[in-house]
């Protein structure tokens, strides 16, 4: 029972930390969509050659909400995928909160930060020059603006509502009910596994430690980069098995994607491209023996 309390309340925790990350999300979305209209899509485009820059640096925030937001504003096409990438890359979740309490010295904790992001940023940006070569080569536009879909998808009718506040609490609401109910399998999931038989699994092989590190950071919540951070400070696994697992960590901005944007070849994909750039560069960080 001690258990069962235990898991509920973490889940309540987890989700309620990315609720007002939601909230401001979809007001900035309700705004751009009731009073820019047109104009959107001509300030998107400006600033959005620069996107993975910023996304890279936002997103060392040590926060969760941060990589829900990116999914919510990539599914509305406010952001490009190299800017989504470089957010979900650099996202940090509880490791930086977990590396202050045990005292670790300021130079590493901004070491790896500054490795996160920088590693966010250069895939962003070639993830964007890839997208934009091939659409050229292929003659196809790049995706406009589309939040009006997202809305219709979530069956709001915002457009029936005169209120940015109402519409975007109604989004935030069907968004924080489903983190709710899955983050309460994963943590429950987490529970039965143990963290002694993870660490068990990542000190063998160095390429299964890099890949099962991988894995680790696929799920869906901040616990992942809890448990990957801990392991790296009880000496138990690489620095770069530790960046395999934080690098392809987004919090709980996977699950977000995979509610919010209607493409579910295109979520799969972008989950790949995710793991193995963090796995890859991970492994990297090891074989260049880069040490902090």
């Amino acid at each position: 029972m001690s258990a069962l309390i235990s898991i509920l309340e973490d889940t309540l925790i987890d989700a309620l930390k990315i609720l007002p990350f939601l909230f401001i999300t979809y007001l900035i979305m309700e705004f751009l969509e009731h009073h820019t209209q047109d104009k959107t899509g001509q300030i998107v485009s400006r600033a959005g050659h620069f996107g993975p820059l910023f996304g890279g640096l936002i997103g060392i925030f040590p926060q969760c909400g941060f990589s829900a937001a990116a999914s919510n504003l990539y599914a509305g096409r406010v952001i490009s995928l190299g800017t989504l990438i470089a957010i979900y890359l650099s996202t940090s979740d509880e490791m930086l909160p977990l590396l202050i309490s045990t005292k670790t010295p300021l130079n590493t904790m901004l070491s790896i930060l500054a490795i996160k992001a920088l590693i966010g940023i250069i895939a962003g940006f070639l993830i964007d020059l890839t997208v934009h070569a091939w659409h050229h080569r292929h003659h196809e536009d790049d995706d406009h603006i589309c939040i009006d879909k997202l809305c219709e998808k979530e069956h709001c009718h915002c457009e029936e509502s005169d209120s940015i506040f109402r519409s975007a609490l109604v989004h935030t609401l069907h968004i924080f009910y489903f983190v709710v109910i899955f983050t309460l399998i994963l943590n429950a999931a987490i529970t039965l596994i143990g963290e002694a038989r993870l660490s068990t699994l990542l000190q063998g092989n160095p390429v299964v430690s890099h890949l099962l590190a991988g894995l680790i950071g696929l799920i869906p919540n901040c616990a992942a980069s809890v448990i990957i951070t801990e392991l790296y400070l009880g000496k138990m696994i690489t620095l770069g098995s530790m960046m395999s697992g934080l690098l392809v960590g987004a919090g709980v901005g996977l699950l977000v994607l995979y509610r919010v944007n209607e493409d579910r070849k295109e979520n799969v994909k972008i989950t790949v491209l995710l793991y193995v750039i963090g796995v890859i560069a991970g492994a990297a960080i090891d074989f260049l023996r880069i040490s902090i």
